[in-house]
Formats: structure tokens, sequence, C-alpha cells
């Protein structure tokens, strides 16, 4: 099992929790043995279903258990995943969150499926290298994204999830084709601020979406050159225009400009950069718990730097910041685009 770092410390290396183990032994036989709980190793079972998938079981379920029952198993299960204990958490919903997550990960200690992850593909053109990242959300501590680029969006999936959100829902979804102007850094205090901003741009992106889908209605006059506007070749040109002001936009962005969080937004971590590169208009995905009535939310995608970004949830008022997972997988790459793009539907269909 990979773990990230204890709540809420993002920059902290992840952890690693063996979950099984296989002896090889001759005449191509093998035993298998199960990790999980505090009574070391003991007989498990291991099935390939089928090509990048297989599952694991136990077959000893006793071991996992303690004998102060699931009163001692919850606090064990806090001290090693979360580092405090029940005592160090005041919050009521922030104790029933937790407390959920128990719940939902204790339901599955004896029979796990595996599937392949493939890392994002990256381009020459993309605005920082994609691949993993640990997040912070709120009382669900940390949380693995994934970040990858797909033309003038981008988007963070998530590896593991949590009672409200699924692992392999699109957590958050950055505009490229819309880069936001911050406030000077005192007018960036004011939340008011901030929003007024951001959602202006939410209704000029809703405006140009409705402009495109009626462009994409069939023309009568398409076969009649002549009786054309004269300025609709121009209009294409503006359209190019207005694509390399924007991209000039990009490429003028200062290399740092001073970024604090405005009054009233809550971060897990303060010790966030006050200095970033540039922000985005984005969505992020809220839901009731069990994935209950999910609708994207406007925020701002901030990015720090080659290996931190941060994302504004403008309705939750809340901040989530992202650190780069370092460690080097190998064999992880994905064959092609397409298998990429097929792998992240795949497990998006798995969550829903």
């Amino acid at each position: 099992m990979y773990l990230p770092p204890h709540d809420p410390h993002v920059d902290d290396p992840m952890r690693f929790k063996p979950l099984f183990r296989i002896h090889l032994m001759e005449r191509k036989c093998a035993t298998v043995e199960c990790m999980y709980g505090h009574k070391g190793p003991h007989n498990g079972h291991i099935q390939i279903v089928k090509k990048d998938e297989f599952s694991t079981k136990c077959n000893q379920t006793d071991h996992h258990r303690m004998s102060g029952g699931r009163q001692e198993e919850f606090r064990t299960w806090l001290r090693e995943e979360w580092g405090r204990t029940l005592e160090d958490i005041f919050h009521e919903h922030m104790q029933e969150l937790i407390l959920m997550k128990f719940i939902y990960t204790s339901q599955y200690d004896n029979c796990l499926t595996y599937r392949r992850i493939y890392l994002p593909p990256s381009s020459p053109d993309d605005l920082i290298r994609p691949g993993l990242f640990k997040g912070t959300y709120g009382s669900h501590g940390l949380e693995i994204v994934m970040l990858s680029f797909h033309g003038k969006k981008a988007k963070g999936t998530k590896i593991t999830g949590d009672p409200n959100i699924p692992a392999g829902q699109q957590t958050v979804e950055i505009d490229l084709a819309h880069p936001l102007q911050l406030p000077d850094i005192e007018n960036l205090r004011d939340f008011s601020e901030l929003s007024r901003i951001v959602l202006e741009v939410q209704e000029q992106v809703r405006r140009e979406e409705q402009e495109q889908g009626e462009e994409e209605h069939p023309q009568q006059a398409a076969s009649q050159p002549a009786a054309s506007p004269p300025g609709g070749e121009e209009g294409a040109e503006g359209e190019e225009t207005a694509a390399g002001a924007e991209e000039t936009t990009q490429n003028k962005a200062p290399a740092s400009q001073p970024f604090v969080l405005p009054m009233g937004v809550i971060s897990r971590n303060e010790d966030y950069p006050r200095t970033c590169r540039i922000c985005f208009y984005g969505t992020g995905l809220i839901a009731g718990h069990g994935f209950t009535s999910p609708e994207r939310t406007p925020g701002v995608f901030v990015l720090f730097d080659d290996d931190r970004f941060g994302f504004i949830w403008l309705e939750l008022k809340s901040f989530s910041l992202y650190s780069r997972i370092k460690v080097s997988f190998q064999n992880a790459e994905a064959p092609s685009r397409e298998a990429f793009d097929e792998m992240l539907k795949n497990i998006q269909s798995l969550a829903t």
C-alpha cells in the first residue's frame, strides 16, 4: 500500500506498507502470505483475473482483528494513517468523516482488486510536467491526484478517494484558455474581490460555450460565399489573433507574483508559497456523502512552481495545496495517448 504522508504535510515523502508477499518455490509452486494486520504474515491467495488486473484474498482474517475490538483497531489506524490520536481531533464533523473513512477502508481489508494505472503522457507544451501529486482535502486528509493535460484543459483525477468523492472522479478541471489576472496583494485579501473576478470569467466561459454551440449548426448560406458578411474571414482571423494574444498573455506573465489567500479561505496547510507564476479559471467537483448530488463549482488554479500547485474552492471557501510525488515508477508509461485516455474512462466508470 502506497500511503501519503500525514496530513497536512504534503511535501513529506510517501509511505510504504506491505500488504502481501509471494514465496517462489521450486517446480513453479508458490505460497502467498497476507501482511495486513499486526499479528504477522498469514495465509493468503492471489488470482490473476485478466490482463492488467489481479486480486488478493486473505484466508485468515482473524489475524486482522485486535483483542481490544473495533475501538482499538480504530485508534491504531488513526495513529498509523493520520499520525494523531482521537483526543487530538476536537472538530466533531472531522471525527465523523475520519470514522467513515475507517469503516470504508476496513470493509475491504480481506479482498482487494488491483488494476494497472498509467502515468500521464507529457508534451513540451504542457504547463508543467504531468504526474502524481499529494493534495490536502480538508477533514478528509491527504489524497493522491493525477494531473494530466488535454489540449486547452488540464484534469486532476483522484487516484485515492473519500466518502464524498470516490477515486477515479475528476476532482478539478483547469481551463488553460482562461488565465486569471489576480488583483494586487491588498485587494487579493478581499474574498469578494476574488469571487467577482472568478464569476465574471465563469459567465464569459458560459457565453463562449453557448456561441460555440450555435456556430456548430449548419448555415444555409454556406454554399454562397458572395452573400457572406464582409467580416467573415476577418472573424476567423480575429479568433486567431485572440488566441495569439492569449498565448502572449501567458508568455508575458511575470516569473512570479505575490500571492496570499483571501481572508476567510480555510487551508489545512498554512505553509503554502507566497508567490505564484500564473492562475487559471477552473472548476472543482463537490458532492454529499456517498457521491450524492455531485456538481462542478468555480475555482482558481494557482501554479506555484514545477512541483506545487493549489486550488481555491470558491463555494467551499477552502484551499487545497498539491505537491508532486517524486518517486520514479518503472514501466508505468502509457503505450499511447489513446491507452491513457481509455484508462481514465475506465477508472471513472468503476467509481460510478
